[in-house]
């Protein structure tokens, strides 16, 4: 593909709706970048099974992302992918399937995500025993790390390369490990590796529970980056679908004016990708105006609504970004 395929296709087609909300997005988040600004990207849904590493990796690696928050789900499908990817089953008439059809995935230790399987052995349980070697490590010594430093830490040993089944360079995780980029992964716990150490806790193998650190821990450290960062550099929020991805790291700045009192500035962009219908109290469904009347947003902040497939609109903006 000739350099600035992407970007000119995007330049010339998409005037209206929601692909010139998308331009737009992308021509916002390029000029954030070009004046000094950082960007933390937010990670809901099952976008890692969704292989936006193909094109976030790249993103990560040329400094256009500086902070991602990530459920506990795109954690840890990002890795599953990267050992596993050759055995996922995909399920392109998933409309179709009947419970007794997902009762036959079920028997055959495949766990659905739309029209992709994940495979149980390969993915879920090559990765648990790779953690829980870390979780038990760290839980005799005494120490804790968060859900992502584990993580980090697995990757950047090495021991899984024998097992990599994509190609490396189009994991996000292992791209963001190799800058140990700042990450927040809110509601870890809802997730299968925190499901998994929940049941070690339970079982006794694991004594602390705090091995691995939390959510109000997690608050702490992104209020501290943001304070050291937010004064010196712009930072936007590119937050892709809904939920505690989005939620949580927003609040950082009402709570450190409101409930700190101390001055840090607003977001200085923001875009959401969202499908949520606008708007029965849902937070994924509210405008970003109304993030003014929470002291998130600022009158002035650049804002950009998508309403599509993150699937489909992340992807292209990220090229755009790229001058793909």
């Amino acid at each position: 593909m000739a350099q600035g395929s992407v970007r000119n296709f995007i330049d010339h087609n998409y005037r209206h709706f929601n692909a010139a909300a998308l331009k737009d997005a992308a021509v916002a988040y390029e000029a954030h970048l070009k004046s000094g600004g950082k960007m933390m990207v937010t990670l809901a849904g099952a976008m890692s099974t969704a292989e936006l590493g193909l094109s976030l990796a790249e993103m990560i690696r040329q400094d256009k992302v500086h902070a991602i928050t990530c459920t506990g789900a795109n954690l840890e499908e990002d890795v599953f992918n990267l050992v596993a990817h050759d055995h996922y089953v995909r399920i392109p008439n998933y409309r179709d399937l009947t419970p007794e059809d997902e009762q036959k995935l079920l028997d055959r230790h495949l766990n659905r995500v739309t029209d992709t399987c994940i495979p149980e052995e390969e993915a879920i349980r090559r990765i648990e025993g790779a953690v829980l070697k870390y979780w038990e490590q760290a839980d005799k010594a005494g120490e804790a790390y968060f859900p992502h430093q584990f993580m980090y830490k697995i990757l950047l040993s090495g021991e899984l390369k024998q097992h990599y089944q994509i190609d490396p360079k189009d994991s996000w995780l292992l791209a963001a490990a190799e800058k140990n980029l700042p990450m927040v992964v809110p509601g870890w716990e809802d997730s299968t590796l925190g499901n998994i150490f929940c049941g070690h806790v339970i079982s006794g193998d694991i004594k602390n529970v705090h091995t691995v650190r939390s959510g109000i821990e997690y608050m702490r450290e992104l209020a501290t980056w943001y304070s050291e960062v937010a004064p010196k550099s712009s930072i936007g929020f590119f937050q892709i679908g809904g939920g505690i991805a989005g939620d949580m790291p927003i609040c950082v700045v009402p709570m450190i004016q409101q409930d700190l009192e101390r001055d840090v500035p607003l977001w200085g962009y923001f875009c959401q990708i969202s499908d949520s219908t606008t708007s029965y109290g849902s937070y994924s469904g509210a405008i970003p105006n109304e993030k003014i009347t929470w002291g998130k947003l600022a009158v002035d902040t650049p804002r950009f609504v998508i309403e599509s497939d993150a699937t489909i609109v992340a992807p292209l903006i990220f090229a755009y970004v790229l001058n793909q």
